[in-house]
């Protein structure tokens, strides 16, 4: 395996510089199954998120993303499985990444090494897929690096490829023959997708630093398996043989595994379910130096009758026997974190039962991402998270602690005064958002409007501030498209969970729409003068207008639609055969150009012109300015997806687009209507996989256009 250098990988002879900043949503708004703190740097901590990438933590309590470079080629190195930070030189850092080990993931998962910190990286690609994005990916840590030795490595790999090992700070890894055991467990064994059937494989590894050297490396290690039988794995040898430890328990596995040097005892958490939605029954244990096991599972559960797994686990460096663990998931009424200070014996909790009443001893704000809270539905008592598999204690600091859930990172700064603990987000930077629409409706003071998985949707009143709110009433976790009516911006359509919502106020207040049946998928177009509506859903593409919905038989369902800004009468369609266009309010489509795709395509229409379209599509980008009669194409575009129209310079347009140029696929502009095309996205910008990335472009600002990304939030960027 080589290593390969990341350097710019846009080979093309137009290439405009673009400013990029994130569009602030705040608070995180994705899983975080990973926090590490290095032990030898005061305040160096790294996040790694499922499907966004790696951060590392500031010293102002915020975030700094470090795979901004992410392209479409790269995308899947957005999944980060494992993450290691270097004890002996801090200014190593290690990520093993890949997104998935089935066949959603074409690429092989790699192992990335940083000697800045990770501001920048090189790559060992590996024989095998990683799964940063696969079950129990809140396991670990599976990337571990000696503390006596920083050249020795080791990496548990999923899918039955054991473990891995490097004598070279990762710039190559070998299988350890010696270490047989892959795992067994999957999550369901019936399952053909290779999602859930794969197998979890090597769950974490931990080092005794406080055992013996032999040929310079630490002799004890420790690799814990998702095997329900036999999971606890010991060498005392430095990796050259292994054996299972007698005692263990059985039925469940180690989740997270941390040594504590001046006990000289390794703390594991079991479960007998990988996470990160259920795991299953779980125990915490401490097992000694000799091999002794002991149980410390928390009494609370016995006590009130509770199963849970166990998610978190962290140690106080600074006062041994003082630990934390948390459930993963306690769905109601909240999850639950517990913590010791004499190694497991007792445990006191955040929260509790009081005379069969919920008593929280904490307090809480989401001060730096107010939407968090405020977005929290009547009746939903999960303040402090859920899929917790990340909780860390500051090495040097007692009082410092971040936890990660399945929306933010929390903690705070007072942990000593535990129980009576304050709770605040502390995810600023980490924009972990999967985007699923844009628009950017002119002349109504608000520059942008969202439309997001897991958490709703934002109308962003200031790009660099978070939102007070999500949508809401009503509300709905998942908005999957948008839309504006050209000639009455302030009128806007949602469309999630079934269902479709109307604001005449730019998104201050909703209306549920109960004309159109229950229905999914598709998109949705707004008329210019908000007279009716199309959607092209799961129910078929229905009309909606006069408070009542009807079937448009000659649209086909499921493909793409967008309405005329400028003119009510015209809506424009397309699928894999060509381009449909209604004249009469989309009462009635006909086909008038036949532009052969291998998928559906995507429109964007003038904000201001009547008549003007653009079709994008796998076989090219294609434009009309003759209300879709007939459309040119794009000369030198080998194919398209999402596509927008902006303001350019004077009385002229941009046209943005995820295009493939001399096959080469990135984020591209054209002030030439389609006749040219200059790359803006860069080497420190690539907005990972490009099929996704929803696009939308300001007609007030010139040159403005915003990027959703699955994964790593919204951005925006200014020549």
């Amino acid at each position: 395996m080589r290593s390969i250098f990341l350097f710019g990988s846009l080979l093309c002879s137009s290439v405009s510089a673009y400013t990029w900043k994130s569009v602030k949503i705040g608070g995180g708004g994705g899983f975080v199954p990973g926090i590490v703190f290095n032990p030898t740097e005061k305040g160096l901590a790294y996040a790694r998120t499922d499907i966004g990438g790696l951060y590392r933590l500031n010293a102002d309590d915020s975030w700094t993303a470090l795979q901004d470079y992410v392209n479409d080629t790269l995308w899947n190195e957005w999944g980060v499985d494992a993450v290691a930070t270097d004890p002996v030189d801090p200014r190593r850092v290690y990520a093993a990444v890949g997104m998935y080990t089935n066949s959603w993931d074409p690429r092989n998962g790699s192992i990335l090494r940083s000697e800045d910190y990770g501001a920048t990286w090189a790559r060992t690609t590996l024989p095998f897929k990683v799964g940063g994005n696969m079950p129990g990916r809140g396991m670990g840590e599976r990337l571990a690096i000696d503390p006596q030795n920083n050249k020795v490595i080791y990496f548990g790999a999923r899918s039955g490829n054991g473990l891995w090992k490097s004598v070279d700070q990762g710039v190559t890894f070998q299988r350890v023959a010696s270490f047989a055991a892959t795992g067994t467990y999957q999550v369901d064994a019936t399952d053909t997708s290779g999602y859930s059937n794969d197998i979890n494989g090597l769950s974490a590894i931990e080092f005794d630093p406080t055992s013996a050297l032999i040929n310079g490396a630490t002799s004890r290690i420790y690799v814990g398996t998702a095997d329900r039988t036999s999971s606890m794995w010991v060498s005392e040898d430095a990796g050259e043989s292994w054996t299972a430890i007698a005692g263990q328990p059985s039925g469940v596995f180690p989740h997270k595994m941390k040594f504590s040097t001046v006990e000289k005892v390794l703390y594991i958490t079991y479960n007998s379910e990988s996470g990160p939605y259920s795991a299953g029954t779980g125990s915490v244990y401490r097992l000694s130096s000799n091999g002794i096991f002991s149980d410390i599972t928390p009494a609370w559960v016995v006590t009130n009758n509770v199963t849970i797994g166990y998610g978190g686990l962290a140690l106080d460096a600074q006062n041994s026997g003082t630990l934390m663990v948390s459930a993963m998931n306690l769905w109601g009424p909240d999850v639950q974190i517990f913590r010791s200070n004499d190694s497991g014996a007792t445990w006191t909790t955040i929260w509790d039962y009081v005379g069969g009443v919920q008593k929280n001893y904490y307090t809480y704000d989401t001060e730096k991402a107010p939407w968090i809270n405020n977005q929290r539905q009547k009746g939903d008592t999960k303040i402090l998270g859920w899929m917790v598999e990340a909780l860390e204690i500051n090495p040097f600091d007692s009082n410092h602690w971040l936890y990660g859930t399945g929306a933010t990172i929390y903690g705070g700064h007072n942990l000593e005064s535990w129980p009576a603990v304050h709770v605040t987000s502390l995810a600023d930077g980490v924009e972990e958002t999967a985007v699923q629409d844009l628009i950017a409706p002119p002349g109504i003071n608000i520059p942008l409007i969202s439309a997001v998985l897991d958490v709703a949707g934002f109308v962003h009143k200031d790009l660099d501030v978070s939102p007070n709110d999500g949508f809401e009433d009503p509300f709905w976790a998942s908005t999957t498209a948008l839309d504006f009516a050209g000639l009455v911006p302030t009128n806007i359509l949602r469309i999630g969970d079934s269902k479709l919502a109307i604001s005449s106020d730019a998104g201050v207040t909703w209306t549920l729409n109960t004309a159109v049946p229950a229905a999914s998928g598709g998109s949705i177009a707004f008329a210019a003068d908000a007279s009716s509506l199309v959607w092209t859903s799961s129910a078929g593409s229905l009309l909606v207008s006069n408070g009542s919905s009807t079937t448009i038989a000659s649209l086909p369902t499921s493909i793409a639609v967008v309405s005329d800004k400028v003119d009510p009468n015209f809506f424009y369609a397309g699928d894999e055969t060509g381009v449909y266009v209604s004249s009469d309010g989309g009462k009635t489509f006909t086909r008038s150009a036949n532009i052969t795709s291998y998928g559906v395509g995507l429109l964007a229409v003038h904000p201001a012109k009547a008549g003007d379209v653009w079709y994008s599509t796998n076989t090219g980008i294609y434009h009309s300015i003759d209300f879709g009669k007939t459309f040119t194409a794009s000369p030198g575009v080998q194919s398209g997806t999402h596509i927008a129209v902006g303001k350019g310079a004077g009385n002229g347009t941009n046209v943005f687009a995820f295009a493939t140029v001399d096959n080469v696929v990135a984020l591209r502009r054209s002030a030439d209507e389609g006749a040219t095309w200059e790359v803006i996205s860069d080497a420190e910008h690539g907005f990972g996989s490009a099929n996704p990335n929803p696009l939308a472009a300001s007609w007030e600002t010139e040159g403005m256009v915003f990027v959703g990304t699955n994964g790593r939030g919204i951005f925006y960027g200014l020549p």
